[in-house]
C-alpha cells in the first residue's frame, strides 16, 4: 500500500522515518514476564519450610540433611546475585534472565526426583544458584523500562507478586503434601515450578527486549526507559573481584546459616575470615573503576538513597525473615499445626503485605522515605500487638488471636520493601541497575542470615535443649508444653522487634536529613533573591 504513486492531492506530510524498536511499547507485557519468575522463586521459599516434615518422613533425612536442604540454597542464593547482575548489565538482561529461568526449572525437576538427602541438597544448591541469576535481572530491567512514577508502580507490582506469592506458598504446600501423601507430598512442592518455568520461557524471548533492541533504542534517541546514564565504563566481569566476594559472603554466611547444627565455636572464625575478604575486594574494585571495569561501582555509595536504603533493607530483612522462621516452629513443632494450618496461621501477614505493596509503589514518589518509616512503625505496632496476643493466649487458638496483629505487620511490611527498593535504586546509573540490584539483594539474604541466627539463638535458648529438640530444624515433633514455646517465641520476637526499630532509625535519619536539606536549599534561594532583584 506504500507503494502507490504519488498524485496531486495533499499529502498528509512526509513519511515517518523508520523507528528503532522501542522497549517502552511493550514494557508492561515484560514486567508480567518478570512478575511470574518473583512467583515462582518466592513461592519456592515459602513452599519448601511447610515441606520438611514430610521430606524428613519421605527421604529418612536428618536434621543436618532438613538444614543444608534450606542453607545450601541460601548460601548458592547469595553466592551469585553480585556477578549475576553485571553479567546482565553487560550482556543483556533478557540471556541473563532465560538462563536463570531454564535453569530454575530444570533444577527443580531434579529436586523433585531425588532419591536421597544428598541428591536433594545438590539440587537445592543448584536451584539457589538459578535463582541467584534470575533475581537480578528483574530489579535491573523495572529500572530499564520505567522512570518515575511507573518504576514505582512497578516495584510496587513486584512487591505485591512477592507477597501473594509468600501467602499462597505455604497453603499450596500444605494442600500438595495433603493430596501426594505424608512420604511423597514434598515432591510436588518441586514439581508445581515446572508448569510455570515452561510457559514463561517463550514468553520472556517473545516480551523482554533484547540488549541489540536496547542500544537501537539509545542510537535513536528514544526515551530514557532504556537509555543508559553517564559515559560508559569499560566492560569486564572481573574475576578477582567475583572471587574476593564470594569467598567474603559465603565466609560470613556459612556460620550463620549452620548457627543450629554446627556446634562448633570454631565456626566463629569464618567471620573475621570474611571481613579480611571483604575488606580485600574494596581497594581491589577501586583500582578498577574506570579501567578495565569493575564488579561492583563503589561511587554508587556515595548516593544516600542508596547506601541508606541497602542500610535499611540489610536490617529489616533481619527482624522480619526471622519472624516467619520461630513462628512457624512455634506453631507446628510446638503446637501441633499441620502444615497447612501453619500455612494459614502466617497467612495475613503475607496477604497484608501484598495489598500495601501495590498502593505504597503508586504512592512512593510522592512521600519517599517518610512512607517507609510510617510503614516500619507499622510493622513494629503490629509486631507489639502479637507479642500481647501471644503472652494472654499462649495456646492452640494463636492462629486467630494473631491473625489480626500479623495483618497490620504485613500491612506495614507492604510500605517497606516495594518502596524502599524503588528509593534505593532511583539514582542508580540504568547501566548498573543488575549488579546494583545485586548488592541491594545480597544485604538483604546476609541480613535474613545474621536475623534467623541471632533470634533462633534466642529462641532455642528459651525454649531449652528437651523441647528444642523435639523442633529437629523445623521437622516436626511432638508437642510438648505449649508455655514455654510460647515464651520462646516471645523472647525471639522481642529480638526481631528491635532490629525493625533500627530499621526505623535509619529511615527515620534519612527523613531528617533530607529536611535539613531542603530547609538549607530554601534559605539559600531566600538569601539570593534580594541579590536578583537588585540586579
Amino acid at each position: 500500500m506504500s507503494a502507490q504513486p504519488r498524485t496531486g492531492s495533499p499529502q498528509p506530510g512526509p513519511p515517518r522515518p523508520a523507528r528503532a524498536p522501542n522497549p517502552a511499547d511493550y514494557r508492561w507485557r515484560a514486567l508480567a514476564v518478570c512478575l511470574v519468575a518473583g512467583f515462582m522463586t518466592m513461592l519456592d521459599v515459602s513452599i519448601v519450610n511447610v515441606a520438611l516434615p514430610s521430606l524428613k518422613a519421605g527421604l529418612h533425612a536428618s536434621s543436618d540433611d532438613l538444614q543444608w536442604v534450606l542453607s545450601g540454597y541460601a548460601l548458592a542464593f547469595g553466592l551469585v546475585l553480585v556477578p549475576a547482575g553485571r553479567l546482565g548489565d553487560i550482556h543483556g538482561r533478557r540471556a541473563a534472565f532465560m538462563t536463570g529461568l531454564a535453569a530454575f526449572t530444570l533444577t527443580s525437576a531434579a529436586a523433585g526426583l531425588a532419591t536421597g538427602p544428598g541428591w536433594l541438597v545438590a539440587a537445592r544448591f543448584a536451584q539457589g544458584l538459578a535463582s541467584g541469576v534470575l533475581n537480578p535481572q528483574v530489579a535491573g530491567l523495572i529500572q530499564q523500562l520505567f522512570q518515575g512514577r511507573e518504576r514505582g508502580r512497578a516495584f510496587g507490582m513486584l512487591g505485591a507478586v512477592i507477597g501473594i506469592s509468600t501467602a499462597l506458598g505455604p497453603l499450596l504446600g500444605g494442600l500438595l503434601i495433603a493430596a501426594g501423601g505424608p512420604t511423597d507430598g514434598w515432591r510436588w512442592v518441586f514439581y508445581v515450578n515446572v508448569p510455570i518455568g515452561l510457559a514463561a520461557l517463550p514468553a520472556a524471548y517473545r516480551l523482554l527486549p533484547s540488549l541489540h533492541e536496547i542500544r537501537e533504542h539509545e542510537r535513536a534517541g528514544g526515551r530514557a526507559q532504556g537509555r543508559t546514564s553517564g559515559a560508559a565504563r569499560p566492560e569486564g566481569l572481573d574475576p578477582v573481584g567475583v572471587l574476593l566476594l564470594a569467598a567474603g559472603v559465603v565466609a560470613m554466611l556459612l556460620p550463620l546459616v549452620e548457627e543450629q547444627q554446627w556446634h562448633s565455636r570454631l565456626k566463629w572464625l569464618l567471620l573475621p575470615l570474611a571481613a579480611l575478604f571483604l575488606a580485600a575486594f574494596v581497594p581491589w574494585e577501586r583500582r578498577r573503576q574506570g579501567r578495565a571495569g569493575a564488579l561492583v561501582d563503589l561511587t554508587l555509595f556515595r548516593l544516600r538513597s542508596y547506601s541508606l536504603g541497602s542500610a535499611i533493607a540489610l536490617v529489616y530483612f533481619a527482624g522480619f525473615t526471622a519472624i516467619f522462621f520461630i513462628f512457624t516452629l512455634y506453631v507446628q513443632a510446638g503446637l501441633g499445626y499441620s502444615a497447612l494450618l501453619a500455612g494459614a496461621a502466617i497467612t495475613p501477614f503475607a496477604v497484608g503485605s501484598g495489598i500495601a505493596s501495590a498502593l505504597g509503589g503508586r504512592v512512593v514518589t510522592r512521600f519517599g522515605r517518610p512512607l517507609i518509616a510510617a510503614g516500619l512503625l507499622l510493622v513494629g505496632l503490629g509486631l507489639g500487638a502479637t507479642l500481647l496476643a501471644v503472652h494472654l493466649v499462649p495456646g492452640r487458638e494463636v492462629g486467630w488471636v494473631t491473625l489480626g496483629p500479623l495483618a497490620v505487620a504485613g500491612l506495614g511490611s507492604g510500605l517497606v520493601i516495594a518502596p524502599n527498593q524503588a528509593i534505593t535504586l532511583s539514582e542508580v546509573p540504568v547501566r548498573d541497575a543488575g549488579s546494583a540490584a545485586g548488592v541491594l539483594q545480597t544485604g538483604q539474604r546476609i541480613g535474613s542470615a545474621v536475623g534467623i541466627a541471632v533470634v533462633g539463638s534466642v529462641f532455642f535458648a528459651a525454649l531449652g535443649p528437651a523441647s528444642a529438640g523435639a523442633a529437629g530444624a523445623a521437622g516436626g515433633g511432638v508437642p510438648h508444653d505449649p508455655a514455654r514455646w510460647a515464651h520462646a517465641f516471645q523472647r525471639g520476637l522481642v529480638v526481631a522487634i528491635a532490629l525493625v526499630a533500627l530499621a526505623l532509625l535509619v529511615a527515620l535519619y534519612d527523613v531528617a536529613a533530607t529536611h535539613r536539606r531542603d530547609a538549607d536549599a530554601a534559605a539559600d534561594h531566600s538569601d539570593d533573591a534580594p541579590a536578583a532583584a537588585r540586579g
